[in-house]
């Protein structure tokens, strides 16, 4: 029997962007001149039409001082995430 991890909570994942730009008092252009990205990537990715790459998030990261971690852990909001393996 195959067992299928949980969805990935991306409405969670794009709620916190959106939350951190909005802390900070950031414009989309703000985050796109720190980011790189281009400002309808980021409109795109708050409002849930496109997901991003991993180096997207990355450099969204940078930007707003926070972990990538940190970004990706909303990801497993409503569920329990992985356990840490060690070894």
């Amino acid at each position: 029997m195959t067992i299928f991890p949980p969805d990935p909570n991306l409405t969670a994942l794009r709620l916190e962007l959106g939350r951190l730009r909005g802390e900070r008092g950031w414009t989309y252009d703000e985050l796109a001149r720190r980011s790189g990205l281009a400002r309808r990537t980021l409109i795109e990715i708050e409002q849930g039409r496109t997901i991003g790459s991993l180096k997207t998030w990355h450099a969204l990261a940078h930007a707003l001082d926070v972990s990538v971690d940190h970004l990706f852990s909303t990801l497993c909001k409503g569920h329990t995430p992985p356990a840490d393996s060690e070894g």
